[in-house]
């Protein structure tokens, strides 16, 4: 017991060196209640004990200073090793907020704009077409291709209206050539990845309707495409690295750190019905500016706390303040006429920046903040950062079948624990 609270301790001593730049500016309004904060760990104990998941780690980091951190539980329930700061989880979508970090670095240089049409850096994308479902008088269902109305451009893959789905939701003949075009089949590149992408159609004309899909990821080989690096070799040099993200990668590569690599329950690693949680030991070329890559808590309480901070971390500016708050803003809000697919991930009371989800109104019975924005992968693992309040939360779990049902729980509590 006393192992452990000396680990949680330097933990917080971690973190504090973390975010120490945040200074006293901007004091928020709401803070934690002792009382408030004993409810979220109940709530997460419960889940641990109920075997709903095998554990997790919350921090909630406020004016720069952790405020909140606990590990509950195993990294797996097959080794029984504790969670702790150094578990390594799979992170899957909450790779696409540094994805588009790494584009908007780009931006900010003039090496890439957000109009500019994806073809100036992958030719092939001149030549897509919008697959269109006819039917015929046979009544069978048929697709025909129709000429872009307008090309597929950056902005499209930072905020999903690129028309590029994932195909493994969502029904129709476009979803089902995804589906099946079996695009993970041998060890790919980007630039391979990319290629197979530009032979299938669009489901929708680019900027009409936000549906999630491999949006980020063409955007993270316009990346490689500007800087002549691999998208891992980018990252490293501009962000991860000079932040300290030393745990972040696109897999594992060590052995002597497989025990560190926290794991679903056993009958909880469904991803879909075809496709399971991946094994973050094996090696692949394919680094997945969407969904691959692996990290630590501490590693992207780094990354959130430079956001925090308007782009600044201990003393080195990323990006400027007038950039983040662009990726933070709305860019699919009515003015826009953009539809919203069937599932709409962010949920009625959000819209969409470049990289995020955005809050732009209070739901019902909740007083969560406008402004906050935030992600979340399919692993289980979520971020949000909320500037009114000087606070940004993140919790490591993996359960991709629990995800959305501990999230809403969780921010519930965290900011009934604020008072709100």
């Amino acid at each position: 017991m006393c192992g452990r609270r000396a680990l949680i301790a330097a933990l917080v001593l971690l973190l504090g060196a973390i975010g120490a730049q945040a200074g006293s500016e901007g004091r928020a309004a709401h803070n934690f209640s002792p009382e408030g904060l004993a409810k979220v760990s109940d709530y997460i104990r419960n889940e641990v004990v109920t075997g709903k998941i095998p554990g997790g780690i919350l921090l909630l980091q406020q004016h720069g200073k952790p405020v909140y951190y606990e590990n509950f539980g195993v990294r797996d329930v097959a080794t029984e090793i504790s969670m702790s700061a150094d578990t390594i989880f799979r992170l899957y979508s909450m790779s696409k907020p540094i994805t588009s970090v790494m584009a908007m670095m780009l931006v900010e240089e003039g090496k890439l704009a957000l109009d500019d049409p994806v073809s100036k850096y992958i030719p092939a994308f001149a030549g897509l077409k919008v697959g269109v479902e006819t039917k015929p008088e046979d009544g069978k269902v048929a697709l025909a291709l129709q000429p872009l109305e307008r090309p597929v451009t950056i902005k499209d893959l930072l905020r999903h209206t690129s028309g590029l789905p994932y195909g493994y939701y969502g029904g129709g003949v476009v979803h089902q050539l995804y589906a099946e075009a079996n695009l993970f089949d041998g060890d790919l590149s980007n630039a391979d990845f990319v290629a197979k992408i530009a032979t299938l159609p669009l489901v929708e004309q680019p900027g009409k309707v936000w549906d999630y899909g491999y949006s980020t990821d063409v955007l993270g080989r316009v990346v490689e495409v500007i800087s002549g690096k691999t998208l891992l070799q980018f990252e490293k040099e501009r962000l991860l690295d000079p932040l300290g993200m030393t745990e972040t990668a696109f897999y594992v590569a060590d052995p002597a750190k497989f025990p560190r690599i926290a794991e679903p329950m056993p009958d909880d690693r469904n991803i879909n019905p075809t496709t399971q949680v991946r094994d973050p030991r094996l090696p692949l070329k394919w680094q997945s500016g969407g969904g691959g890559l692996v990290g630590t808590v501490s590693d992207y309480a780094r990354f959130a706390q430079m956001l925090l901070n308007g782009g600044t971390y201990d003393g080195r500016r990323y990006l400027k303040p007038e950039t983040i708050a662009l990726m933070a803003s709305d860019h699919i809000g009515p003015e826009t006429k953009i539809a919203r697919d069937q599932h709409y991930y962010p949920g009625a009371s959000s819209g969409f920046g470049l990289g995020f989800a955005v809050r732009t109104s209070v739901p019902p019975n909740t007083s969560w903040p406008l402004g906050e924005y935030r992600w979340d992968g399919v692993g289980g693992t979520f971020f949000f950062i909320d500037p009114e309040d000087d606070l940004f939360g993140i919790f490591m779990v993996q359960t991709p079948s629990q995800r959305g049902r501990i999230q809403l729980a969780l921010k519930t509590l965290i900011y009934q624990a604020m008072g709100r």
